[in-house]
């Protein structure tokens, strides 16, 4: 019988490879120091490139912030963010007036669309410990026919993000794509796993040693990825894995997981490809080099609707977990 696996690689470092209908997926790892009271590090800054630090010095970045760790305004336009926050806490604010602070379990779902300018800040909000996030983000493309859909997003707070265990020993995180009976939110409406044929999954995996489960199979022509990210001596389909890799494996076949020795972890990004062509510069991607240039010159333009925050990098302060809507409308997650 042929092995399902068609491809392993070291996983290496974040920005991962990833299969369309997917164009990027990080994995942010950072264990920030106590809180200064301004929601920045307790740390001296020195010896970092302030505004684009990324060297994980001390064990954390401050990445574009300059005070704050995080991602200070900038636009996108013509796919979606699917930022899942396993822990942690951040800050949203965007150029539709609307501000979120999510985390610890938290998703948030972002439809760019026709073009949108947000703020990702990374709030350290304990003063008396550390500040440790965990997080990942990932770009899913949407297909020419949404591209310039209104931009949207959807807050999956961590209550009602659902959780399987088809097996004893064995937890997954189903934030899209049914697994079995266990399903989860709806994307928003514009987006590709919207659609019934796309496929799309992102799971998130832990077993504990001696735990064994056997993926069931996606659709005929997905692709599918699984990153195994934390752990050692994980075994696929009878292939052992010392330490972390990315696996590429035959979607039509029922994959066997065991974690041997020690608890593992996995992501799964899984779908049927968009079959169109793709043009992406930055963080505008769209299908043709025609239509990113008029990207641009929309956004010289417009602004994708201008930045009314007064600040490149706005933090929501100490308040709790929420979001609020451009027509005021505030949520809340469950207890």
């Amino acid at each position: 019988m042929a092995s399902p696996l068609l491809r392993i690689a070291p996983l290496g470092a974040p920005p991962w490879e990833t299969p369309n209908p997917f164009l990027f997926c990080v994995h942010h790892l950072d264990f920030y120091p106590k809180g200064d009271g301004r929601l920045g590090p307790a740390a001296s800054l020195a010896g970092r490139t302030i505004g684009q630090d990324f060297a994980g010095k001390d064990g954390w970045s401050l990445y574009h912030g300059a005070t704050v760790p995080g991602f200070p305004q900038h636009p996108h336009r013509g796919f979606e963010t699917v930022t899942v926050v396993r822990r942690g806490l951040v800050d949203h604010s965007d150029s539709l007036g609307a501000q979120a602070r999510y985390g610890e379990g938290d998703v948030q779902w972002l439809t760019a669309g026709a073009g949108i300018q947000h703020a990702e800040m990374f709030p350290l909000v304990h003063e008396d410990r550390e500040n440790t996030l965990e997080l990942f983000q990932i770009w899913l493309n949407l297909p020419a026919a949404d591209k310039m859909a209104p931009p949207y997003f959807a807050m999956f707070w961590a209550d009602t993000v659902p959780r399987a265990y088809p097996v004893a020993g064995v937890e997954v995180t189903v934030v899209a794509g049914a697994l079995g009976d266990v399903r989860p939110p709806a994307p928003p409406p514009h987006s590709y796993a919207s659609r019934p044929e796309s496929d799309v999954a992102i799971w998130t995996i832990r077993m504990e040693a001696g735990a064994r489960w056997t993926m069931p199979p996606a659709a005929r022509g997905s692709n599918r990825f699984l990153y195994f990210f934390a752990g050692e001596n994980l075994r696929i389909a009878g292939e052992a894995l010392a330490r972390p890799r990315l696996v590429v494996a035959d979607p039509e076949v029922p994959l066997p997981l065991e974690a041997t020795d020690a608890p593992v972890e996995l992501l799964v990004l899984q779908g049927k490809p968009i079959a169109e062509p793709v043009a992406q510069y930055g963080p505008f991607v769209m299908n043709t080099r025609a239509e990113l240039q008029q990207a641009f010159a929309d956004y010289e333009r417009t602004r994708f609707g201008g930045w009314c925050w007064g600040r490149p990098d706005p933090v929501n302060g100490t308040q709790g977990r929420f979001a609020r809507r451009p027509d005021g409308t505030v949520e809340r997650p469950g207890p």
